[in-house]
């Protein structure tokens, strides 16, 4: 059952790392291009980020947290 959970944190790695590749390119694409001014939610450009988040292992995630409450 280990190694599920390993492959599932590393495809969650893999799928936010491509999310925000391809989702903040599309976003900075549609800001500078004048063809469309639709809106993109905020919750679209934080969704990639906390599948990196949970792909990340226990000691990588608090270290995070820990970086994250002294930037504060």
């Amino acid at each position: 059952m280990e190694w599920l959970e390993k492959v599932t944190k590393q495809m969650m790695l893999f799928v936010g790392c491509t999310g925000v590749v391809i989702i903040y390119s599309g976003f900075f694409y549609f800001l500078f291009s004048s063809e469309q001014k639709s809106i993109i939610p905020w919750y679209t450009l934080l969704s990639p980020w906390i599948c990196i988040f949970f792909g990340l292992n226990e000691k990588q995630r608090a270290g995070l947290v820990r970086w994250v409450l002294r930037k504060r």
